[in-house]
């Protein structure tokens, strides 16, 4: 299905400016019209990360005349595996004002707009705002459920895109352009449960991945801003890049939408971390009191060292994971064995049980499950890894 132009052209191309873009001016389906609605969108993309910077750049390369941007983080050396629009020089330095000098290579015709703050609820609708069409870059659901619920009440249509180590998935959710559009919620109504679907930071991502799907994004917000083509609306578009397919599936309006549907309940914004929920119930009732810190840790080591005390200490992360670094005098027993129960004929029924992960979520899941298994004294580590490595040992890599 084809949809109306989201932008009226620009009122005129500047000579350099046809020069720029002359690869688009002589495709018939864009040309000198579609290239001026390009010049006049105004395009919010959220997160100059693994999806934004692709995005950002091909927008900015395409022409888009304003481009917005919805980053509070700053560039870390892990992400330049997969986030090009940063360089080694921008380590440290904020996200946004990274993509922003990049983008003024590209194309100094671009006008960019800086949001350098968290996006909630309390600062979405006014973010927003003014913007033709959203590029979701996010990645973790809570901010997903967000920005389609302010999109959805403001009328925005929106581009998404996912990503998890090979696998990538892109969409267009626009249900006020069509009666029969889908949104977010149509697709997924309810957030995975807690700890089921690792992040990106936990679970990895193939870095040219990112390109792929950022990519898509832009093609389709390139068709949406010009009004040529078939958008994803309606469509999910599904790429495995371990076996290079694309699969493209039909994706139907939800009549029981608790957002787009006929007796919505969702008609305002919600508390979104409540609604995905970080951990589950039971880890946190488990986490409860028994949460050390690595301080702690550190200190228990070097009792257990001096004899004075004894306990195992368990890492619940990857293989990949513990060969990056870990807690010396560890062992590695997978989150996966505790899930299939494999986990509890290995620890000893008469020490203390102490767990650690990267951050401290997964370690808190399995704590869970720990505890019911009788292992009432079991605790686990708060920030995990990644806050022993910053606190205790910095010698070791981060990742």
């Amino acid at each position: 299905m084809s949809f109306p132009p989201l932008v009226e052209p620009a009122a005129e191309l500047t000579i350099d400016e046809v020069r720029r873009y002359s690869r688009h001016l002589i495709i018939p389906d864009v040309g000198m019209a579609g290239q001026k609605r390009l010049k006049n969108a105004k395009v919010l993309v959220i997160g100059a990360g693994g999806l934004g910077s692709p995005a950002l750049l091909y927008l900015a390369a395409a022409g888009v005349g304003t481009l917005g941007i919805a980053e509070f983080d700053t560039v870390d050396e892990s992400n330049l595996q997969r986030q090009v629009i940063h360089g080694v020089s921008d380590i440290d330095k904020p996200k946004g004002l990274s993509a922003k000098e990049s983008i003024a290579e590209i194309n100094p015709y671009v006008n960019v707009v800086l949001h350098e703050e968290r996006l909630d609820n309390d600062n979405v609708f006014e973010v927003f705002r003014g913007y033709d069409l959203i590029v979701d870059g996010t990645d973790n659901f809570a901010t997903r459920y967000m920005v389609n619920d302010a999109a959805y009440f403001l009328g925005i249509p929106y581009v998404w895109g996912s990503i998890y180590r090979f696998d990538g998935q892109a969409s267009v959710f626009a249900p006020t352009l069509a009666d029969d559009a889908p949104c977010y919620r149509c697709l997924y109504p309810e957030p995975p449960p807690p700890g089921m679907v690792p992040s990106c930071a936990e679970g990895g991502v193939l870095g040219v991945l990112c390109a792929s799907i950022g990519s898509i994004q832009v093609n389709e917000a390139i068709k949406l801003l010009a009004g040529i083509g078939e958008p994803l609306v309606g469509k999910l578009m599904i790429y495995d890049a371990l076996e290079m397919e694309y699969r493209k599936l039909k994706v139907r309006k939800d009549p029981n939408c608790a957002l787009c549907g006929e007796n919505a309940t969702v008609t305002e914004l919600i508390d979104y971390d409540v609604f995905c929920g970080a951990i589950s119930d039971e880890a946190a009732d488990a986490a409860a009191g028994s949460t050390i810190s690595v301080v702690q840790l550190e200190h228990m080591l070097k009792e257990r060292e001096e004899g004075s005390r004894d306990f195992v200490l368990v890492d619940v992360r990857e293989p990949v994971e513990y060969e990056i670094n870990q807690v010396p005098g560890s062992v590695l027993i997978p989150k996966g064995d505790f899930l299939n129960g494999s986990a509890l004929e290995k620890l000893p029924a008469d020490k203390q049980v102490v767990m650690y992960c990267k951050t401290g979520v997964r370690s808190a899941e399995t704590l869970a499950i720990v505890k019911g298994a009788g292992y009432g004294d079991a605790v686990h580590v708060g920030g995990g890894v990644v806050a022993w490595v910053n606190q205790i040992d910095p010698s070791q890599p981060a990742y």
